[in-house]
């Protein structure tokens, strides 16, 4: 595999993904991010391609990301053998249940360090083919792939191979309109369910198609080779519903999804119970000890926590961002803001941060420093918006 390569009047420093070109001729605001040309947003607007992602559906180039496949080097061809086998390897390292993954399932996943730290969140996936059970789908975060690849790499040794496919295009449809767009070009994708995924034909190429996403809006997630990118893209947007969304709007749209963002709301220091991520842990391994920091995990699992992340409605002036300091009433410092903004469609500031679990409590009266001015803010439940992830009554249920 070769990874994207930069162009002229682009920084040799920086990648492109296949629909850069897309986005300049779009008059795309071009930023960098995670080491690549990325559009940060178009012509329409931040606030304006958030609220119409909320409203309708948002085009999303999410191939800076990390998508990749974790092979057997030698499957038995036994499926249920093959998923076990594949799964032993990549388990140790993760926060989730993969072996008991039922075919054609994602699932949201943690990567550990020895001390229980979030090395960084990631997809992992089964497919539904009975020849591909000694196979994951494994999608990782694009600041970090490199890294992640090494360690999933490593712990695969010679029993495995980890096939990038960051060659690829990944485009994100995300919205209430979302579904009906794209069964419009591939029917049958309505039926799939939240964190379920299939290959399908997409304008006479092989895609694989999630149901998944990183705005809280219903969606889905599009792997495409690079040559079929342009073409998929120009055709989606051809639709009346669709908008080309940039970096800022997604950001946004995380937000107000309660959503972390690794090196920002979660790091390495972090640990699941602390980032508010206790769903993403296995309970089952967790008591038996079959992950890594276990001791740590357990004891804050019981309780023993010195922080933990929650949501802050700013009630009144500017949005306090990253790295602003969070004091109680009295003003004695007690965390930091971590992600920050305006919420467009609350029309209100709101932030995630640390604070001590006794003042984690929704309706607790913090302060926020903004520009060495203290503003009064409120602990509140997240997501500050509604999760609108579409559940069918027969989807399984996830342990």
């Amino acid at each position: 595999m070769s990874d994207p390569v930069s162009t002229q009047g682009i920084s040799e420093s920086l990648l492109i993904t296949p629909l850069h070109g897309a986005h300049v001729a779009r008059g795309a605001r071009m930023t960098a991010f995670a080491g690549y040309d990325m559009p940060v947003s178009y012509p329409l607007g931040v606030l304006k391609e958030h609220l119409w992602t909320r409203a309708h559906a948002g085009l999303f180039d999410v191939s800076h990301m990390g998508p990749a496949f974790l092979r057997l080097t030698s499957p038995t061809g036994e499926p249920a053998a093959d998923h076990a086998a594949v799964s032993a390897l990549i388990e140790p390292l993760l926060t989730g249940d993969i072996a008991g993954l039922a075919p054609g399932r994602l699932r949201y996943t943690l990567l550990l360090n020895a001390e229980g730290g979030i090395i960084d969140d990631l997809m992992i996936g089964r497919p539904v083919e009975p020849e591909r059970q000694g196979e994951l789908y494994v999608v990782v975060n694009a600041a970090n792939k490199a890294s992640d690849f090494a360690v999933v790499a490593a712990a695969a040794g010679q029993a495995a191979q980890l096939d990038r496919a960051d060659d690829r295009a990944l485009i994100a449809l995300q919205g209430p309109e979302a579904a009906a767009v794209l069964a419009g070009l591939a029917p049958g994708v309505e039926g799939l369910g939240f964190m379920s995924f299939a290959e399908v034909a997409l304008m006479g190429a092989k895609a694989l198609v999630s149901r998944s996403g990183y705005t809280g809006e219903d969606g889905f997630e599009i792997l495409i080779e690079a040559s079929a990118a342009v073409g998929l893209w120009e055709t989606l947007l051809t639709d009346r519903r669709v908008e080309a969304i940039g970096l800022g709007a997604r950001d946004s749209l995380r937000l107000e999804a309660g959503l972390p963002l690794h090196g920002h709301d979660i790091d390495e220091t972090t640990s699941p119970f602390e980032g508010a991520l206790a769903f993403a842990v296995s309970k089952k391994r967790l008591k038996a000890g079959r992950m890594r920091g276990s001791d740590r995990l357990a004891t804050e699992a019981g309780g023993s926590l010195s922080r933990v992340r929650v949501g802050l409605k700013v009630l009144e002036g500017a949005p306090a961002r990253e790295g602003a300091l969070i004091a109680t009433i009295e003003g004695r410092t007690v965390g930091v803001v971590t992600s920050g903004g305006f919420s467009p469609s609350l029309s209100a500031p709101i932030a995630m941060g640390f604070v001590p679990p006794g003042l984690a409590t929704p309706g607790t009266r913090l302060q926020v420093a903004v520009r060495g001015r203290a503003q009064v803010a409120e602990v509140t439940s997240l997501p500050f918006v509604s999760q609108r992830y579409y559940r069918p009554s027969s989807a399984p249920t996830e342990v």
